[in-house]
Order: C-alpha cells, then sequence, then structure tokens
C-alpha cells in the first residue's frame, strides 16, 4: 500500500520495548503534502518512538507507516534519501566554516560537487547566512547555528523535513527568526514539515495541523483553531467581593453561558463569546447583590487544549527522557531496533 492522500501515512502503528513497554499503541494519522505538521506529547508519550520509526531508525512492533509513498518496513534507505533530519541536539562542526559543514552534509547525502555549489549559493541568502558562510561555527549565536542546521538539512532537496525541537533553547527574536525560515523553506520548495516543539505559542502560529500524542495514543488532532473551538469556548473568571453566598444556579441561566463551576474564590464561567458577555455577568452579580472585585477573560489556548486531552500542563522546561536519550544513541550508531 502507499499513500495517497497523505505524504507520511500511519495505521494501527505500534512499538513495544522489552519488558512489555508499550511506547506507541495502535496510532493512526496523516501528514498533507506540503503542511506543516505539529507533534506534541509530554515526555514518555511515544513521540519520539513514533518520530523514531517515520524515519526508520527504529522498527515498529506492528501497524504500517508510508513515508512518501514508500514502507518503512520495507524501503528504509529509500525513505532516508527522502527525507531531511535535524535534530534537537547541534551536529554542526565548530571546527568548521558554515561553507564546509554544508559540504560535508552535501557529500553524505551523495550530492554532486556542481550541483552542491549551487545549492548552497541558493541557501546562504535564503537562510541569512551569506555573510558569515566562510567563518568557523564555533563564532555562531545560536540562532545562526540552527538555520545552519536547517540549511544541512535540505541540502539533498528532500521532499519531508523533520524538525526535532528546532527552537530549544533559543531567546524569544531567535525561535521568531527560525520560525519565519522553516515557512519560506516550505513555501519556496514545497518540503513537508513534520516538527516537535515544547512552545505551544510556537506551534499555534507556525503549524496547519497538530497532533497531541499521550500515553502512545492520538488524543487530538485538528488545526490550532479547531483543536481551541473543541474546549468549548472562552473562560471567564468571576471574583466577588463577598463569596458567601453561591450564584453557581444563577450565572448559569444567563443566556450564552456553557457551564459555570464555582472554585474557592470565585467561579470559571464558560461562554461562546466572552467578551460580549461580560457586562451582562457583572450586571447580573450585581443585581444578586454581590458585587464583583475582578473579572479575567481568557481565550482558549493550546495549553488549555493540551491540560484538557492530556490532564497536565506542557512544560516547556521538560527535557528528554531515557527512551528519548536511547533513540538518539540508536541515530548515531546507525542502528534500528
Amino acid at each position: 500500500m502507499s499513500s495517497e492522500s497523505g505524504i507520511i501515512v500511519t495505521r494501527d502503528l505500534e512499538k513495544v520495548y522489552p519488558g512489555n513497554v508499550r511506547a506507541v499503541e495502535g496510532i493512526s494519522f496523516e501528514v498533507r503534502p506540503g503542511e506543516i505538521f505539529g507533534f506534541l506529547g509530554p515526555n514518555g508519550a511515544g513521540k519520539s518512538t513514533t518520530i523514531g520509526i517515520l524515519t526508520t531508525m527504529l522498527r515498529p512492533t506492528g501497524g504500517e507507516a508510508w513515508v512518501d509513498g514508500l514502507s518503512v518496513g520495507e524501503d528504509p534507505e529509500g525513505i532516508r534519501r527522502r527525507i531531511g533530519l535535524v535534530f534537537q541536539e547541534s551536529t554542526a562542526d565548530d571546527e568548521l566554516t558554515g561553507r564546509e559543514n554544508l559540504e560535508l552534509s552535501a557529500a553524505l547525502y551523495g550530492v554532486s560537487p556542481a550541483e552542491t555549489r549551487t545549492r548552497i549559493a541558493e541557501l546562504l541568502p535564503q537562510l541569512s547566512l551569506e555573510g558569515a558562510a566562510d567563518r568557523m561555527v564555533k563564532t555562531y549565536s545560536g540562532g545562526m547555528r540552527r538555520r545552519l542546521e536547517l540549511a544541512a538539512g535540505i541540502i539533498h532537496k528532500p521532499r519531508i523535513l523533520f524538525l526535532d525541537e528546532p527552537t530549544l533553547g533559543l531567546d524569544p527574536q531567535g525561535r521568531t527568526g527560525i520560525g519565519e525560515a522553516i515557512r519560506d523553506l516550505r513555501h519556496r520548495f514545497g518540503v513537508t514539515v513534520f516538527i516537535t516543539t515544547h512552545y505551544l505559542d510556537e506551534a499555534d502560529a507556525l503549524c496547519d495541523r497538530i497532533a497531541i500524542i499521550d500515553h502512545g495514543k492520538i488524543q487530538a488532532l485538528g488545526t490550532p483553531s479547531e483543536l481551541k473551538d473543541r474546549i468549548g469556548g472562552d473562560v471567564l473568571t468571576l471574583v466577588p467581593q463577598d463569596g458567601s453566598r453561591d450564584l453557581t444556579e444563577v450565572l448559569a441561566k444567563v443566556p450564552g453561558v456553557l457551564s459555570v463551576r464555582r472554585h474557592e474564590t470565585g467561579y470559571r464561567v464558560k461562554a461562546a463569546k466572552g467578551e460580549a458577555l461580560v457586562p451582562t455577568l457583572v450586571q447580573t452579580c450585581f443585581s444578586q447583590g454581590v458585587p464583583l472585585a475582578t473579572v479575567a477573560l481568557k481565550k482558549p489556548s493550546l495549553d488549555e487544549v493540551f491540560l484538557e486531552f492530556t490532564g497536565r500542563a506542557y512544560r516547556e522546561e521538560e527535557g528528554p527522557s531515557a527512551t528519548d536519550a536511547a533513540l538518539r544513541m540508536n541515530q548515531f550508531r546507525g542502528r534500528r531496533r
């Protein structure tokens, strides 16, 4: 079987490690050609294992996966020629110049010398590196290094680019620059981008669609807007000056209110149109003799989406899990398990 609608397709994909550790449990999804697809999950969720299978670094235990129409089980070498990889850990050689790093990457991918010169001449200005091409990489900033690694990842014109935490550790300006570079690469070369990130605001702004994986299963999949819509509306927090009286039933009857939950200091109100409802809610409380001390409106965010579907907040400071570390060792040793 090959994918007709998706450039990446998984069907009931499974991975079980020794000791019956089920890292991936029957997941199915498709990535469309030319889209930026976000893959989010906490440590131990199955994210790194899935990426390891799709990039042919790990063998699946069950199910099937195709990358650009090729089976991961039947043609791993063909897949490796069609994909680019940028790891979380820096792979650039500090003791070489930017140009030399790109020449080395091109040689590893089997790109001819003539084509290499053409590609480098194209990529350096597109990634704002032309002025630093002949400087040692050890003099580069973090953002410059990541842009160089993006260039190295597409030096052979891959159909699909896998990016593992491409902006981790960068300052906001560096993160913004990498996001712009990724969009530009997709626009110029039509490359499909499969990205993991710990920054949910980045995923919201950058990705066309997002899959959330937890406990080895896909918990939610859709555009950022679709996922936020599934939360059920805006969230209003009402804190009365005197919280002795319970207004839960009164607030629940206000037209436009979807749900009300009382907590220690006030009320959490879900509403389809939160901003428009604020005056009505304030007046309702006042008419009941309970004036409000504060009113706060929070629009649905991917943080709330993640909390809704995994039951835990997404921590940007999370480091690699034991599975992540094992997979990285596998990748650098060139072994498949």
